[in-house]
């Protein structure tokens, strides 16, 4: 075989990306199951209870906050994720937890979120500054 034989599949395997656009370095942002690690809120980092996930897939999102679950629609456009019409149940839960669920429900759904992944971790940013730590399952 002859190294352009070889060389032509690779050219147009490659010929879809653009000069300088961004290749991912984890997993997709949808269709992936995250844990919630934590949760940076108005300057204070608190740390996921456990149980907290979510999962974003075809225009909606789902999961536990760490106590109750949630459903919300999802749109995901330009390396940005929007929540939005945020349900939950109403299950009592302890401070601690209604705390960190409030900092992540408020988050989540405070406007465009940045995303921004590395191997196996994605984090979620808000404009201001507030920001979801996530590890694929």
């Amino acid at each position: 075989m002859t190294a352009t034989a070889v060389l032509v599949p690779l050219a147009v395997a490659c010929g879809g990306e653009r000069a300088g656009a961004p290749v991912a370095s984890g997993p997709p942002v949808t269709g992936t199951e995250w844990t919630v690690a934590a949760v940076t809120a108005d300057g204070t980092t608190r740390d996921a209870p456990s149980g907290a996930h979510l999962r974003i897939d075809d225009g909606r999102a789902a999961g536990s906050l760490g106590c109750n679950r949630f459903t919300a629609t999802a749109r995901v456009t330009d390396g940005r994720i929007r929540l939005s019409g945020l349900r939950t149940t109403r299950m009592a839960c302890d401070g601690a937890r209604t705390a960190f669920e409030r900092a992540l429900a408020r988050t989540l759904t405070a406007g465009p979120l940045a995303t921004r992944a590395d191997g196996r971790e994605l984090t979620l940013t808000e404009a201001g500054g507030d920001r979801v730590e996530l590890v694929e399952k």
